[in-house]
């Protein structure tokens, strides 16, 4: 089983990622198809534990950790590229999944992620989210923040992953990662949270919150004076305000909700589209906690609709709404308009239509 001619052909190819499944021949994702690996053939189970021993190389560690929770999260690095790892079973034959991050993070202003991202991260403290649904670039846009930082700020950054994704080096700031897991150099991301405290950070990043436990210890970090920024799996910036209060009871959503409106200082919600050049597309939507989103994060029942809305209308303080972002994207022709209506209830395609023609006009008249 030569998994190298796999990784050198993914490499080749530019996939973002390789999938190996028993009873498969070997499949890349390139610019979102799946393709399978020129000449190859259909792997075996004996090909699959082959495979396994080749990713985890004996450490046993690793091999406890997928034998007794039957998943694998690790990192591995093939000719200076590093791969994000999982490992799973289907049908109890173990199948991988592997993530190639680039050697370089691309420029910041080569995202596509709004300028306001960047300059909060010089608030002194709070709560800064990047949100998205998996494989929406949530990774390279947090480490192009934490380069752009490290390059622009004097300040201790910590960063909590798993695995660690892109290796920074200090510069004009000092940069301290830990990666998370069994045998790795912190348990949990909670507990990583936890003792960030007593290490003089002046960053937090958090490669995602995922839970309750994690949640809380991350709001403690950014009232004790810390900014704070992480990860959530949500797709709109409301969603991510209505999962973070369900973290919590009823009886104590109250108070969590005055937390939230008091430290949570922005949140960046990206999906990645296809554009009409074969690139793919970032389409971002931002909220800027003002006092009227604080107000409405305060209020006994959250109103999804309402959060939109005063996005929509916080223009000027730097939010931008999803339909803006799609209007905007469509008229620079970097999208398609049938894309553009894909990605929002049936109910918003007016509002859709007429901010496109109001850009247009905005745009003929300059």
């Amino acid at each position: 089983m030569n998994v190298d001619k796999i990784l050198d052909k993914a490499i080749e190819l530019d996939a973002s990622d390789v999938h190996l499944i028993c009873e498969n021949k070997p499949m890349l994702r390139v610019a979102r198809n799946l393709i399978p690996v020129p000449d190859s053939k259909i792997l075996t189970v004996d090909d699959m534990y082959e495979i396994y021993d080749y990713l985890v190389k004996g450490n046993v560690d690793k091999d406890e950790v997928f034998n007794k929770t039957r998943k694998l999260d690790t990192s591995y690095e093939y000719k200076d590229i590093r791969l994000r790892v999982n490992i799973s079973f289907s049908d109890d034959i173990p199948l991988c999944t592997l993530r190639l991050i680039k050697n370089e993070l691309p420029p910041y202003e080569s995202l596509g992620v709004p300028d306001i991202v960047r300059r909060m991260t010089y608030q002194p403290q709070g709560l800064i989210l990047v949100t998205g649904k998996t494989n929406s670039g949530k990774s390279t846009t947090l480490n192009a923040l934490i380069n752009h930082i490290n390059e622009n700020q004097n300040k201790k950054i910590l960063t909590l992953e798993n695995p660690v994704e892109y290796k920074h080096h200090s510069k004009k700031s000092l940069i301290v990662q830990k990666e998370i897991g069994q045998g790795r150099d912190s348990l949990t991301f909670s507990d990583g949270v936890k003792n960030s405290l007593r290490e003089d950070c002046d960053i937090l990043v958090i490669g995602e919150i995922r839970d309750k436990v994690t949640m809380e210890a991350a709001i403690e970090m950014a009232e004790s004076g810390h900014l704070v920024i992480g990860t959530l799996h949500t797709k709109s910036c409301a969603e991510t305000i209505d999962r973070m209060i369900n973290f919590y009871e009823v009886r104590d959503q109250a108070s969590i909700k005055y937390l939230l409106s008091a430290l949570l200082k922005l949140v960046v919600s990206q999906r990645l589209l296809p554009g009409t050049d074969g690139k793919l597309v970032l389409v971002p939507e931002v909220m800027v906690v003002d006092n009227i989103v604080a107000g409405i994060i305060r209020k006994e029942k959250l109103s999804v609709s309402e959060i939109e809305d005063a996005i929509q209308s916080n223009a000027d303080k730097g939010s931008i709404g999803l339909i803006n972002s799609l209007a905007e994207l469509f008229v620079d022709n970097k999208i398609t308009l049938e894309q553009a209506k894909a990605q929002i209830e049936e109910k918003n395609l007016e509002i859709l239509n007429r901010t496109i023609m109001q850009l247009k006009i905005k745009r003929d008249k300059k």
